[in-house]
């Protein structure tokens, strides 16, 4: 099961560290990761792989607001299908 992580915020050290760092530690891979910075703002998507994580995709949510709310930055967490159903033209 796949899902699309978005985060967002003023840029600092550490916020690819943390949130990876996360991810690894519930056992969720990463399969593919953008960054960049708009405007001194950090933002950044990965789509993950959440197939070999014993964690409910929602718990993963409120543990991964959580943690963007720490760093000061918004993170939002939404299934694939329900990603690519919303940009679609």
């Amino acid at each position: 099961m796949n899902a699309i992580i978005t985060v967002v915020g003023s840029d600092k050290v550490g916020i690819i560290a943390r949130v990876s760092a996360f991810l690894a530690e519930r056992n969720i891979n990463i399969e593919d990761i953008s960054q960049t910075i708009l405007s001194g703002n950090f933002v950044m998507m990965m789509m993950v792989d959440l197939s070999s994580s014993t964690h409910a995709l929602e718990s993963v949510k409120v543990e991964l607001a959580e943690l963007g709310a720490a760093m000061n930055v918004s993170v939002s967490v939404m299934h694939e299908k329900v990603f690519s159903a919303m940009h679609r033209i």
